[in-house]
């Protein structure tokens, strides 16, 4: 067994474990850290670094990806979910969509009110959220920054599909009306052209690993370790956890000897392995509850129930259509079709413009229903809406917006071309769990239950998604009808029906009425459509100890001594927004934690945002 000693140890290299240590790194450069990551490196790989590339991380084969198989559901119809997470340097920021969308004020002031936790409000995250960016598409904005590491932008192009949508919305929904910035923290319900993390100048991804430790290569104490799974983590005297136990990961080190390795932490553990990862890890070490334990043969070192449980994703459903030649789709990228990434590869070397600095998705609305819409919704979700949402008027239901993209399973279904009108809950009730299946083997396929559907609020938010979403599709310029294999299985007699089209019906044209039987058709096509947005987190959730929480607000693991856990595992509640914002601030967060307690001074942090919250 080797051994190294390091004064941190970061078990996972995602978005918020390069940040801690980027930012780490940066504060003290005698500090030695350690990161450990399972996945490969992906430093100036274009498939990474060119936007318009994520689908190729979605691959059956991919590298860079690690799937969940969740169990079979009687809510999907007997199906069994499949999750992909980040498994590489960077995590979820160098594979995800990057699409720029931030919660809203009262996610984050529940994380505080609701849950306990001080210092976590957003007053209190809104500062972090504007030192991380470089805010490019207008100035003197009060909630956004102009002098962080990653860049925000509108991408190289602007899609007709995005034109038209918002062109539609200002004739079709004339109450909800237009804002420049869907993502100013402070509202929803208004229609506008979507941000993206990308640099507007260079058209290339705003990941972490390029803007927080590629740039810190000439400290010789900071430690990138790819392609290693983290076992367990040690402990010593007093409960203190000292180090970790890994071993090579055999698709990414075939030749090396499968020997366990330890680090030692002389000051700090910290645990950021994501909303699967890091449970995994604690269950392996003794930490979680008993029955899980003992199933696997853990003896249990600390009694913290909550492990693993709490899982939240944000179900979401595309819908695909049917477009007229004239518009412009990533699909030809997304299939690798040669002649289209070489004509966009030469724009994009050339300024940095174009569709490979795009992703596809030019707007959109975080949508919050009005009366009528609550009626269309149904009872299912009254009491959600009354307990939940009519206390924080700032709270969307759903995300809707435009993607110019087939985003299906091609095997399935022989498409050359589309665009879908999305939407996924940003609250969901339904809640899952994510437990080992062996106790020392990292790769062992975990118990994963991912609860999609489980509660009929959701479906009924899912249905009114469906309907909402169709009326824009349908109205837009360059719709040519639905891609009917992925659309629900309406009588060909109904007002319904879906199929191919020669145009789009007028604004003005009435909503589609739908019968009772059209109801059950759409109910049996979510169950069969529903699926993860990649959003995975709660696990190891910022709770009481008593209310099943594993980390307190310092991000300690309860119990213990020396152990943190930061990563979106510990997001006690949901938020309105796609979750790499929200990674980014829990990283810079627990770095600030980190800071303080070692005594190390962070650089100056951006003045509080004058805007109201």
């Amino acid at each position: 067994m080797s051994e190294a000693a390091y004064d941190i140890v970061i078990a996972g290299g995602g978005t918020c474990g390069c940040i801690l240590a980027g930012r780490l790194a940066a504060a003290d450069p005698s500090l030695k850290i350690l990161v450990i990551e399972a996945g490969p490196t992906t430093r100036d790989d274009p498939l990474h670094i060119q936007p318009a590339r994520y689908l190729y991380h979605l691959r059956p084969d991919s590298r860079t990806v690690k799937f969940q198989v969740g169990r079979e559901s009687a809510t999907l119809d007997g199906r069994a979910p499949v999750v992909p997470c980040g498994q590489c340097l960077g995590g979820g920021s160098s594979v995800n969509f990057a699409m720029y969308t931030r919660g809203v004020a009262s996610d984050y002031d529940d994380w505080e009110k609701v849950y306990g936790n001080r210092g976590w409000s957003s007053t209190d995250l809104l500062p972090l959220l504007r030192k991380c960016e470089t805010y490019e598409i207008k100035p003197a904005q009060p909630t956004h920054g102009y002098s962080g590491p990653l860049k925000v932008s509108y991408g190289g192009f602007y899609t007709e599909m995005g034109r038209e949508f918002l062109m539609v919305a200002a004739q079709y929904d004339k109450l909800r009306g237009h804002t420049d910035d869907p993502n100013d923290f402070l509202e929803c319900n208004k229609y506008g052209r979507w941000q993206k993390w990308i640099d507007g100048k260079t058209g290339t991804r705003s990941d972490v690993p390029h803007h927080y430790i590629f740039n810190h290569t000439f400290n010789d104490n900071l430690r990138i370790l790819t392609g290693y799974d983290v076992k367990k983590v040690v402990f010593g005297p007093g409960k203190k956890a000292t180090g970790v136990q890994y071993i090579a990961n055999a698709r990414f080190h075939p030749n090396t000897k499968p020997e366990v390795l330890t680090a030692t932490a002389r000051r700090l553990v910290v645990i950021s392995a994501g909303a699967f990862g890091s449970p995994a890890i604690l269950e392996r070490s003794g930490i979680g509850a008993k029955n899980v334990l003992t199933k696997v043969g853990v003896e249990q070192f600390i009694d913290l129930p909550g492990v693993g449980e709490n899982y939240q994703d944000h179900q979401v459903v595309f819908a695909p259509y049917h477009v007229a030649e004239s518009a412009h789709t990533l699909d030809g990228i997304a299939t690798n079709d040669k002649a289209e990434i070489e004509k966009w590869t030469r724009q994009w070397q050339a300024d940095g413009s174009g569709l490979l600095a795009h992703n596809g998705l030019d707007a959109g609305i975080k949508l919050r229903p009005f009366k009528d819409d609550l009626d269309v919704i149904g009872k299912d979700f009254r009491k959600r809406w009354l307990e939940y949402y009519v206390p924080a008027p700032d709270k969307p239901v759903l995300w809707m917006g435009t993607v110019s993209l087939f985003l299906g399973d091609r095997s399935k279904i022989s498409i050359d071309r589309s665009f879908n009108v999305g939407w996924y809950i940003q609250h969901p009730v339904s809640l899952g769990y994510v437990h080992i299946s062996s106790k020392d083997d990292p790769q062992a396929p975990l118990d994963f239950h991912a609860g999609y559907l489980d509660a009929p609020e959701d479906m009924a938010l899912h249905k009114w998604g469906y309907k909402r979403s169709r009326e824009f599709a349908r109205r837009l310029p360059s719709y040519r009808g639905e891609v009917a294999a992925s659309h629900p299985a309406f009588a060909t007699t109904s007002k319904a029906a879906v199929g191919k089209r020669s145009g789009a019906v007028p604004v003005t044209a009435p909503d589609i009425e739908y019968t009772a039987e059209d109801e059950e058709a759409l109910e049996r096509h979510i169950r069969q459509a529903v699926t993860t947005s990649w959003h995975s987190l709660g696990t190891c959730a910022m709770k009481k100890r008593e209310d099943g929480g594993i980390v307190d607000s310092r991000l300690n693991v309860y119990g213990v001594e020396g152990l943190k856990v930061i990563d979106l595992s510990i997001c006690p509640g949901n938020v309105a927004a796609n979750t790499y914002s929200t990674a980014v601030v829990v990283g810079e967060k627990g770095a600030m934690i980190i800071a303080e307690e070692l005594g190390i001074p962070l650089e100056a942090q951006v003045p509080s945002a004058k805007a109201r919250l």
